[in-house]
């Protein structure tokens, strides 16, 4: 269905005018605009066509979701896929989402987490373009990057058309970790980049196109919006928490180095109110913070050691440094509490190497080499990778 020619004239000033507006905020000071809030740029490249939208409760313009100011619009909406946590973002972490009807709008949803996290030919019969607008938090493992991927594959094998609407990464000033080996490829790290790769939605997207890493070097015809009044070096507040455990900026910001814990016997605090700014276990005494893990529906079913007290400590104090300052991920803490738990053969599990992207990591750790000496293990694919990085940056870089 086309968008009426009276009603795409008014919306394009309307939104023309407020974008102009929104550019600054009260104290005349630049603010940064999303993809999607530049509707300007889009909307004629959807009029007419019969789109499926991949979205979240992140999706939003304004305080409304794309999905329900695109149908304001009179956008031909025919399906809505939702990822990890599903379209409303009300799905706990490794919770199965399944695909149904979305209340709201009643439009067809199809889950892309399970079992089916790539398109099929059947999911995408009759529709012109796929619109991708997720917040993502900049980390390898933070599986939205691998949901994209998936879909730009199924874009490219059923000649969909794909438009990446780009959003402000809160991660994106530094680049640090091990590079993910290809034997260790999985839903929580597809392609070659580290632990934290410094680039956006829309970046990466250029990114896995351009070094073809698509199944068969596969390529879809893909449009990306930009964002506006953005830098890497932009500290960007996040304004709807990207998922139910990532609560606020200073979880955000501990989840790159605090997600490696997942893979091991340590509770990184799911099931309490400050998930991933904690950690501990019920046998580490030496913590002084005290918390006891609570099932919370559609944040944290069953988390580790419910119902158990668990000794440990809280590290939000530790955001500001080395995180933001220093612009590197801690690994002193993954360290320590190994050193702790030595006797301990279980420490690690099966999962660990798979979000770390390699064994090396751990094997390091077992035979007790230093911070130091891990990190200098990953400068030469630091290195390298950064000079991919730099061919598919749309936005100034960090210092």
């Amino acid at each position: 269905m086309k968008i009426p020619l009276s009603v795409f004239l008014t919306f394009f000033i309307l939104s023309t005018f407020s974008c102009s507006q929104a550019n600054q905020n009260q104290e005349g000071e630049k603010i940064i605009l999303t993809g999607a809030d530049q509707t300007n740029l889009y909307l004629p490249l959807l009029s007419g066509k019969k789109v499926a939208i991949v979205a979240n409760q992140t999706s939003i313009i304004g305080n409304t979701h794309l999905v329900d100011s695109l149908l304001s619009l009179g956008v031909d909406i025919v399906k809505v896929f939702g990822p990890e946590h599903g379209l409303r973002g009300n799905a706990g972490a490794g919770e199965k989402v399944k695909s149904a009807t979305d209340d709201k709008t009643g439009l067809p949803l199809i889950s892309l987490y399970g079992k089916h996290k790539k398109p099929t030919p059947d999911d995408l019969t009759g529709i012109d373009m796929v619109v991708f607008d997720i917040q993502d938090v900049g980390v390898r493992f933070y599986t939205y990057i691998s949901t994209m991927s998936y879909v730009m594959e199924a874009c490219a094998e059923n000649d969909v058309e794909m438009l990446v609407l780009d959003r402000p990464n809160p991660n994106g000033f530094y680049v640090d970790g091990p590079l993910l080996e290809p034997e260790f490829s999985s839903f929580v790290g597809m392609h070659p980049v580290p632990v934290v790769y410094g680039m956006t939605m829309g970046e990466y997207a250029q990114m896995v196109h351009g070094e073809m890493w698509l199944e068969n070097g596969a390529k879809c015809d893909l449009k990306i919006i930009p964002l506006k009044n953005y830098t890497h070096d932009s500290l960007y507040e996040l304004p709807v928490r990207p998922s139910p455990n990532l609560p606020n900026m200073d979880a955000i910001y501990l989840y790159p180095s605090l997600c490696f814990f997942e893979g091991t016997i340590i509770s990184v605090g799911r099931g309490t109110e400050i998930p991933f700014q904690i950690i501990g276990h019920p046998e580490y005494r030496d913590g002084k913070t005290v918390f006891t893990p609570k099932s919370i529906i559609g944040v944290a079913p069953h988390p580790k050691y419910e119902g158990e007290v668990c000794y440990g400590f809280i590290l939000k104090d530790s955001v500001e440094n080395p995180i933001l300052t220093e612009k590197k991920l801690h690994l002193s803490w993954l360290i320590e509490m190994h050193k702790y738990f030595k006797g301990n053969d279980d420490f690690f599990n099966i999962f660990f190497d798979k979000l770390a992207g390699t064994d090396k990591l751990r094997n390091q750790i077992l035979e007790g080499k230093t911070e130091k000496e891990i990190r200098a293990s990953w400068k030469a694919d630091l290195e390298s990778f950064k000079k991919i990085r730099e061919k598919y940056l749309l936005y100034g870089d960090f210092e």
